[in-house]
């Protein structure tokens, strides 16, 4: 076993760990929550399979679900988070880029990594508050859950990205 799989077990169970115990019970004037664990797809390597991606993402949705009580939820919308990963970050990297870039600050830069993690996280947050909601009788809430979540989770990836860039 390579030492990139060992690192990328231990960031998975890590960020598992953090949003199960601590990020679950944070509950921001009723309706933000941050989803750490979307910063799981966020460097996934350019060249790695599609199929790898999506199955590490679902397992990632899959057990935050078993332990949140959010039956599917978080495994659908990592699932499409993965799924479109590969796509968004094209839009970010130049094409003459190499083929085992590795998002972060430092490759992407400051700004276009601010935009791809926005990308992706609003993303995640739309889908994942619109299925658990499964209506938008309340859309004002709906609303303040995917902005508030977004934003709470969008700052708390750039700033942990930072410091691991460091």
């Amino acid at each position: 076993m390579s030492l990139d799989w060992i690192r990328n077990i231990v960031f998975f169970v890590v960020l598992l760990l953090a949003q199960v115990l601590v990020f679950n019970h944070v509950h921001l004037f009723g309706c933000a929550t941050p989803l750490l664990y979307v910063y799981y797809v966020l460097p996934v390597r350019r060249n790695q399979p599609r199929w790898v991606t999506l199955l590490l993402c679902f397992a990632m949705g899959l057990c935050t679900d078993s332990f949140s009580n959010t039956p599917g939820v978080a495994t659908a919308s990592m699932t499409l988070v993965g799924l479109l990963q590969p796509y968004l970050l094209t839009l970010f990297v130049q094409q003459d880029s190499p083929d085992d870039l590795r998002p972060s600050m430092k490759v992407l830069g400051t700004m276009k990594y601010v935009f791809f993690t926005i990308a992706i996280v609003l993303t995640y947050c739309l889908a994942f508050f619109s299925l658990e909601a499964f209506n938008y009788n309340n859309w004002v809430l709906w609303l303040a859950s995917v902005g508030g979540s977004a934003l709470l989770t969008t700052l708390l990836i750039l700033v942990i990205d930072n410091f691991r860039g460091k």
